[in-house]
């Protein structure tokens, strides 16, 4: 059984606890302008795992930055659009307003632990640190809730691994590390930006089993990033397809892998290798590239490569349109469901 068909039924019901409205990040270099992100929209509700899919460079990563507002300069001056975190627009927060939701409200585990971690710090260390400036434990108190959180992740012996520094932890380890920081003040929204990347199969399927069971012990909403769409069949409650910088697709799982409306998203599932498929060469393949963030043209930017393409596909880019319930698609000429 899957981790989203463990989670309880009210999961994902009630007010969105966060809600993006045209998020967008437009980064002028002369003589373009590079469309990274280009206007999206999304809702998360608590104890929902949200899937944010697509390709390398479609603008996942750079979304959730923009979420936490980790942005460097000069580019944290450039995002536009709103993010509503329960009731409040951290859009609008000054740096000392978001450094305390930051860690605290909303978390964020990295796609790269090794070198997201402090390696001049312990483990230990590192997990009370949120704890001490959030929470406003003691040091005393905060290393022992720390090596609580690593016994909470499964992490054995966890009194020696919280006096370890990152180097001397195995890959998993290192992951586990990061999420118990990401969850120590017990967040209410979680962004996890390809959390299993460059692990093997079997730590793969323990880290988002470990992820489901936290959040139905704390009731976090979760956004996945991933580009892995068998994580997100196995994980997630709904799913948002990326396709050049915009939401292309966005159904509840189990409609979108049954019944996939835009081309793009059918292209992605028919590619996912299969058993019955030999020769492995019958592969199919999506023709051609995904255009860069300063060559997109004014209409839809998977028109080039679509085999539905019709004439009014070059005029104007479509608007994500509600075509079932909970299932929005961006596409003038969407596939049948």
């Amino acid at each position: 059984m899957s981790a989203a068909a463990r989670v309880p039924d009210e999961a994902g019901t009630g007010a969105p606890l966060l809600s993006v409205r045209d998020l967008a990040l437009h980064i002028p270099v002369p003589p373009h302008v590079l469309r990274a992100v280009d206007g999206i929209s999304f809702d998360l509700r608590r104890g929902e795992t949200l899937g944010l899919v697509g390709e390398s460079g479609s603008g996942k990563t750079l979304t959730a930055l923009m979420l936490m507002r980790l942005l460097e300069p000069p580019l944290d001056a450039l995002p536009r659009g709103q993010v509503v975190l329960d009731g409040i627009d951290l859009m609008t927060l000054d740096e000392a307003r978001m450094s305390a939701l930051r860690g605290r409200t909303v978390s964020m585990v990295f796609q790269e632990p090794m070198t997201s971690l402090n390696p001049i710090m312990t483990v230990g260390r590192q997990i009370a640190e949120p704890l001490v400036r959030h929470l406003g434990l003691s040091p005393r108190q905060a290393a022992a809730r720390a090596e609580a959180m690593l016994r909470l992740v499964h992490i054995p012996d966890p009194q020696r691994v919280a006096g370890a520094y990152p180097h001397l932890l195995s890959g998993g380890m290192r992951q586990r590390a990061m999420i118990a920081i990401a969850l120590a003040c017990r967040p209410a929204v979680l962004v996890a930006d390809e959390p299993t990347t460059a692990l093997d199969v079997t730590v793969q399927a323990q880290i988002l089993e470990l992820l489901g069971e936290l959040q139905r012990e704390m009731g976090s909403a979760i956004l996945l990033i991933t580009h892995d769409l068998a994580v997100i069949a196995e994980t997630a409650h709904r799913v948002a397809v990326m396709y050049a910088g915009r939401i292309v697709e966005e159904a509840p799982v189990a409609s979108l892998f049954a019944a996939p409306r835009h081309p793009y998203t059918r292209g992605l599932l028919a590619s996912i290798p299969r058993i019955e498929r030999v020769p492995a060469a019958t592969l199919p393949e999506i023709p051609g590239m995904v255009p860069g963030p300063g060559d997109r043209p004014a209409g839809c930017a998977f028109m080039a490569r679509c085999m539905r393409a019709i004439s009014g596909c070059a005029a104007e880019a479509p608007p994500l349109a509600e075509l079932g319930p909970g299932h929005r698609v961006a596409c003038w000429n969407p596939a049948d469901g």
